[in-house]
């Protein structure tokens, strides 16, 4: 028979300790990253319509520097980097491809050495504008956005390519974003077509400065934008999201809370103010199409921005310098920036998928919560949080019970290998279950409709 626990007490114990284990961030080189930059930016521009051909300047000579760049790092970790450069040529749009465009990404892959197919990606677009997203010859140095990005990129791969994780880490450089985000679609239905399954999408799109144009600063946060309701919702999910609820539990958004937590365990290091939104206002970037095709991803940015260094001609009017140049950085705002990143990523490829999570509470004054077994987990947090409030309670540790059969809860597709029954009533709660190998535990995966980190059409064979 099924274990009955009452977990109520310890679902609203107070917040969990501090940690502080050692982990490659430690490691994150400000002096690494500004010679990155130095040579990124020395390509004089890397417009997705410059140059492809010329070895010293324009998009063409970046990338290659780039692939190169990622060659070398696996070089040192005996080539435990396939790097592969994953593009095609994108037809006119009418808009900013006015003639056919070869749009190549850098992409290094380091395998996973347990689950190879389950990956987590980060990624910067590294290709860079000035006022006119046609002017492809005019130096567009794109220090910010997002040469500030791609430096991260550089130096996570060197700094995680030295150990060996459960899961498989892409890093990617993209370009064509400035343009259309076409990099980031071109990287997306190549992973789509890889067959892998994706735990998280980490955009960084400018992360290198700490003041605004009006003068505000912030210092001590990156923002982190993350998607509500599901970019590939469909008719059947929001009819079921408008009576069980899920408006504020998509992967992304418990992903976003996840990085916060983690940030939030190092008080000495960068934070996040998360944002719930997909993006800025009337904005977008990379993370967009990766959640247009059901995968968990949120975009890390500066806390506020600076727009007289961003998309601009270099120039300097009425005493106003403007354009986006190294000398507008804040190195360690970048390198604290890079430090979160790697963190996040290190716990990220040891931490196993969050599983599929399911709840049952009708007529009844407890709730019963059923999960999927997923692969690399020794144990499952249960969480949870009362309907009105945005984020997860402390967690309590469950000693999960194998059922004499498998379960089917209504509502709740197939079946689950795992439940538990908490002393709370559903009406009036959230759940959510992470799972964990040792000290490194996934996102929460909430148990509401459209809850799993993973693509709908896969979790729900669902369509409109």
């Amino acid at each position: 028979m099924i274990k009955r626990l009452a977990l109520c007490a310890a679902l609203v114990a107070a917040p969990l300790a501090a940690q502080s284990d050692e982990t490659p961030a430690d490691e994150v080189s400000e002096q690494r990253l500004r010679a990155d930059m130095d040579t990124i930016v020395g390509f004089g521009t890397r417009h997705t319509l410059s140059a492809q051909d010329d070895p010293e300047r324009g998009v063409g000579a970046a990338v290659n520097w780039a692939l190169d760049e990622f060659r070398r790092i696996g070089a040192e970790c005996d080539g435990c980097l396939d790097v592969q450069a994953v593009g095609k040529v994108v037809e006119p749009d009418g808009r900013r491809i006015p003639q056919p465009t070869l749009i190549r990404n850098a992409v290094a892959i380091q395998s996973g050495t347990e689950r190879p197919d389950e990956v987590i990606i980060v990624q910067a677009h590294y290709d860079s504008r000035v006022s006119d997203p046609l002017n492809a010859t005019d130096d567009a140095p794109g220090a910010n956005d997002d040469g500030s990005g791609s430096v991260m990129v550089l130096e996570a791969a060197r700094l995680l390519s030295r150990n060996d994780y459960p899961s498989t880490i892409i890093y990617a450089l993209l370009t064509g974003e400035e343009q259309g985000l076409y990099g980031a679609n071109i990287l997306a239905d190549w992973v789509s077509e890889q067959g892998f399954t994706v735990k998280a999408v980490l955009n960084n799109d400018m992360i290198g400065n700490s003041c605004g144009s009006d003068g505000f600063c912030d210092a001590e946060h990156v923002r982190v934008f993350s998607e509500g309701l599901r970019a590939d919702s469909t008719k059947r999910l929001r009819a079921l999201q408008r009576r069980y609820g899920g408006e504020n539990d998509s992967p992304g958004r418990n992903l976003s809370r996840w990085l916060a937590n983690l940030a939030a365990k190092h008080p000495e290091g960068m934070q996040v103010r998360q944002v719930w939104r997909t993006d800025r206002m009337g904005r977008g970037g990379d993370q967009i199409p990766f959640l247009d095709r059901g995968y968990p991803a949120v975009r890390v940015t500066v806390a506020v921005e600076d727009y007289e260094h961003q998309h601009q001609d270099l120039r300097t009017e009425d005493g106003v310098k403007y354009g986006d140049t190294v000398d507008e950085l804040d190195w360690d705002y970048l390198t604290r920036a890079t430090r979160l990143n790697v963190r996040a990523l290190h716990h990220l490829a040891m931490a196993p998928m969050p599983p599929e999570v399911g709840a049952d509470a009708a007529v009844r004054v407890d709730t019963q919560i059923v999960w999927d077994a997923v692969p690399g987990a020794d144990r499952y947090l249960v969480h949870a949080r009362r309907t009105d409030e945005p984020y997860w309670r402390n967690s309590a540790p469950v000693t999960a019970s194998l059922p004499d059969a498998p379960l089917r809860l209504a509502g709740i597709p197939g079946t689950s290998d795992y439940s538990q029954t908490v002393s709370l009533r559903g009406d009036d709660w959230l759940f959510g279950v992470a799972a964990c190998n040792g000290e490194y535990c996934s996102p929460v995966s909430t148990a509401v409709p459209g809850g799993a980190f993973e693509p709908l059409e896969r979790s729900e064979g669902d369509s409109d």
